[in-house]
């Protein structure tokens, strides 16, 4: 099962409320408490908040997770207006599409899946996931490797800090003398840094709470680091500011604004907030010559290449589907008797290719003998796979059926083609 929120159910204020940034490993702690949770992985980025969960009481599993969720800030009709939960099949193909950023904002942009391979890491070595969850979320990757391969999807993608950066041409004409501010040294400032550049801009100031990781950010782009502290005296110098901190609260609010603003004698000040919870008072496009936008508002900026964007998309939603039947067929073979099925089958076939191979070699045997030798090699088979199949069909002295599936599977090559 998946349960989420993304920016296609919820705006950014209903996001924010979901936002974990203070203690990483806090989700986790509280989803392995969950009872009938069995194995889960965690999901939270700017756009999306989502937990993948293998469970025995789906419907109350589900009422616990979405209740930690929104940790009481809402009751758990109203957080229904803005969840989605997909079971089974549907889950799968959800997981696929997002880690091949067909359900990102900007479809095509390579960042989610990084996003998804670092929350599987988070999970994994936390003990959260198991026999499932690890082949899903690897068929997962090896879907979107595929896509990347297969289509042209990538070619033409852009992220949200490219969506930014347009948007900045958009309100300025072109880039050439301008300076920006970049409010946080992660990813997307990374990559909001580089389009900047690329488009002409004259300076790209970074500040950041760590000085030595604004030092590094900026010394890649022949920039320069300020102290976070001086982040507003210096908005009186640049005329974009693009702020992705992981700050719990504002960092700019409009009366620390309205006195920088009479400095630069009201010159246009564009803010592009691509934080998730939100870095900048939406108070802030109150004031004359003041454009703010939010992270929600670059849905509607970037139309470049998306003919040909959707095209590709419809030949990966093609892969998507391929993968997802390839992924539920080997679902449906971790229970007892298709597993127990294609186990003696390919006993048989061994044994009969190998009784064949023989009998070829001798000639002189009647059919009564060959008709021993068949039945003899038959009930070695049966005894050799005694012991397997009751260990398949009993408690495995505590070990889970997935578990006792997943190591007969391994064992006997079954998903070897797979």
């Amino acid at each position: 099962m998946l349960l989420g929120v993304n920016h296609k159910t919820a705006p950014v204020e209903i996001r924010e409320r979901l936002a974990f940034t203070n203690d990483p490993g806090a989700p986790y702690r509280a989803l392995q408490i969950i009872p009938g949770c069995k194995e889960f992985s965690f999901l939270s980025t700017c756009n999306r908040v989502e937990v993948l969960f293998v469970a025995e009481e789906g419907e109350a599993t589900e009422r616990r997770i979405r209740d930690f969720l929104f940790a009481g800030s809402m009751s758990y009709e109203e957080a229904g207006k803005y969840v989605y939960l997909h079971c089974g099949q549907a889950a799968i193909t959800h997981l696929f599409r997002v880690g091949a950023s067909l359900d990102s904002m900007i479809i095509g942009e390579p960042q989610i899946l990084g996003q998804l391979k670092e929350a599987y890491r988070n999970a994994m070595e936390r003990n959260c996931t198991g026999v499932i969850l690890n082949r899903l979320m690897h068929k997962a990757f090896s879907a979107a490797k595929r896509i990347r391969t297969e289509t042209a999807i990538g070619s033409s993608a852009v992220s949200i800090s490219y969506a930014a950066v347009e948007l900045a041409k958009k309100i300025f004409g072109n880039l050439n003398n301008k300076r920006a501010m970049l409010a946080g040294a992660g990813e997307m400032a990374e990559l909001a840094a580089q389009h900047l550049v690329n488009q002409g801009v004259e300076e790209v100031v970074v500040a950041n709470r760590t000085f030595e990781r604004a030092v590094n950010l900026a010394r890649c782009f022949n920039g320069r680091a300020v102290a976070f502290d001086e982040l507003v005296p210096q908005l009186a110098h640049v005329d974009i500011l693009i702020s992705s901190t992981g700050a719990p609260d504002l960092i700019l609010r409009k009366d620390d604004l309205k006195p920088i603003m009479r400095q630069r004698r009201n010159r246009p000040l564009l803010l592009i907030d691509i934080a998730v919870p939100r870095d900048l008072d939406p108070k802030l496009n109150d004031l004359e010559n003041v454009y703010l936008y939010s992270i929600d508002d670059l849905a509607n900026v970037v139309e470049i290449n998306k003919a040909e964007r959707d095209k590709e998309a419809l030949r990966a939603e093609a892969i998507v589907a391929e993968e997802t039947i390839k992924f539920m067929g080997w679902l449906g073979n971790m229970e007892i008797t298709p597993t127990i099925v294609a186990i003696r089958r390919k006993a048989e076939e061994i044994r009969a290719g190998e009784l064949e191979r023989s009998l070829a070699g001798l000639a002189n045997l009647s059919d009564q003998e060959k008709k021993s030798l068949d039945k003899m090699t038959a009930a070695i088979v049966n005894k050799l796979l005694h012991h397997p199949i009751i260990y398949l069909k009993g408690n495995g002295d505590g070990e889970e059926l997935p578990q006792r599936l997943a190591a007969a599977r391994r064992m006997f090559g079954l998903d070897n083609e797979s």
